[in-house]
């Protein structure tokens, strides 16, 4: 039971990480910017391979964040 559960989450991350990407492509952002998120969402996906709730949360925070119009700032 619990595996079926763990299998649901990874998918759900999987499929919101693949929507974050395709958002972040889209944003009409500074590169600078730009790049802070893609490092943003490549850091979630490792935290993915080792602690998938964690990685869910920090997404959830980072979709919030980009539907608030709040970004990172760029280099």
């Amino acid at each position: 039971m619990e595996r079926d559960s763990q299998l649901k989450l990874y998918a759900t991350v999987a499929t919101r990480l693949k929507e974050a990407h395709r958002l972040v492509r889209e944003l009409q952002v500074p590169e600078g910017v730009r790049k802070a998120l893609a490092r943003k969402l490549l850091v979630i996906t490792a935290a993915a391979k080792h602690d998938l709730p964690d990685a869910a949360r920090r997404l959830d925070r980072l979709m919030k964040d980009l539907s608030e119009g709040r970004f990172p700032e760029g280099d």
